[in-house]
């Protein structure tokens, strides 16, 4: 039988050929000034600003935009970024940089086929948010559905923990306000019996809120359902400490001899309410109630929406404190943890060849996107408002 001929140079080993993604050099990105009510977060500090500037790529900055953190038109000027004056000028750029999610107005001034990452806050959506998300076919993530290397949230954990820590700082000078207070220091010292602090909630809120109340001191229970949560936190921690499910005869109980409460739990789409009124009526007079929870609902039924410029009500002599944004009252800090770990997904997405082969290739970021070129791709979303939806992974296989 004739054997097949191959030319000689088929059988010479080749060298490998991998595929290279077409790379751009440049993002244009826009950065608006929060309108939202009380939030002076800001998306970039203009150290990550210039970090990414000295990448080659643009940032404009609405005049004023980094006010409510401390940092001045100047810096960012400085930093390289443009300063603009002209909101539809911010709005015109490929990819929209915010913290709040954009208000219907603001979602006009974007060009079709742009980009939009921020938080998506899903819970004070409207269908018409959505309708015109779809229309112009922008891609939109939520910052809150970002995932990182580990499988974590990273900006949600971010957050979360300057909540828990925050929230600890705060009870402590409710403690001491003048006027129905219990006039308690949130410590330890000798010979005086340490301040009780309960949390509802072993998530990243209650842990970082124990570590706090523990490191000043004070003596700490901490209730949630998942035993996992649970473990992980005494671990974390570093310590025994007293931790139970959510049982309402131990939660009664443990209120009744609570200085501080911090409510930490979360629901899928709405936080469990754990604690009554009645349990509310039973705590001592003076007591503070943190509830961190109150964007979604809020785990007491006592608990109500309030605000960084009225913070606080008094329900049955029980302090409640219901802000829902406690991050932005340190707007610096925040400003400086949401910096950190933004200008290293855009540096990533500027080196994958923007928006679409960055999601095509890093899973994490793909997690992030709810909204793309006219398709629903998050699952809830599609069920609250009644979309056709498209998984995301089966759009780039």
């Amino acid at each position: 039988m004739k054997q097949p001929y191959y030319p000689k140079h088929i059988l010479i080993p080749q060298e490998e050929r991998l595929a290279v993604l077409h790379r751009k050099g440049e993002l244009k990105i826009g950065i608006p000034k929060e309108t939202h009510l009380q939030e002076k977060r800001i998306c970039l500090t203009p150290d990550g600003v210039a970090t990414l500037v000295s990448h080659g790529h643009k940032i404009m900055v609405e005049s004023g935009a980094g006010e409510g953190a401390l940092y001045s038109d100047m810096e960012y000027s400085d930093a390289g970024a443009e300063i603009v004056y002209d909101r539809e000028k911010i709005f015109g750029n490929n990819i929209i940089l915010k913290v709040e999610p954009p208000t219907h107005d603001e979602l006009k001034m974007m060009k079709p086929n742009s980009v939009l990452l921020s938080a998506l806050q899903l819970n004070i959506q409207d269908k018409v948010f959505f309708d015109t998300l779809l229309k112009k076919k922008i891609t939109a993530l939520a910052f809150e559905f970002i995932r990182d290397q580990h499988g974590m949230f990273p900006v949600v954990r971010a957050q979360s923990e300057i909540a828990g820590m925050a929230s600890i700082l705060i009870a402590a000078e409710l403690l001491s306000k003048p006027g129905i207070s219990r006039h308690l220091l949130l410590g330890n010292l000798s010979g005086v019996p340490p301040a009780e602090v309960v949390i509802l909630g072993a998530g990243t809120v209650g842990e970082f809120a124990a570590r706090t109340a523990l490191g000043l001191g004070a003596s700490v229970k901490v209730f949630d359902n998942s035993l996992s949560k649970l473990r992980r936190l005494q671990t974390s921690v570093g310590r025994v400490i007293f931790t139970s499910t959510l049982q309402p005869t131990n939660i009664a109980r443990a209120l009744t001899q609570a200085d501080v409460v911090i409510g930490a739990l979360r629901g899928k789409i709405r936080t469990p309410v754990v604690i009554t009124e009645y349990m509310v009526e039973m705590m001592k007079p003076g007591s503070v109630l943190i509830d961190v929870s109150i964007d979604r609902g809020g785990v007491s039924e006592t608990s109500e929406l309030t605000s960084h410029a009225n913070p606080v009500v008094i329900k049955h002599d029980v302090i409640h404190y219901g802000v829902p944004n406690i991050p932005s009252r340190y707007s610096r800090t925040a400003t400086i943890a949401f910096s950190n770990i933004f200008v290293p997904y855009l540096r990533r997405i500027a080196e994958l060849g923007g928006i679409e082969n960055a999601i095509s290739v890093e899973t994490g970021l793909r997690s992030g996107v709810y909204v793309y070129k006219g398709i629903v791709t998050e699952k809830t979303v599609a069920e609250w408002f009644g979309y056709e939806y498209r998984d995301i992974n089966l759009l780039f296989l």
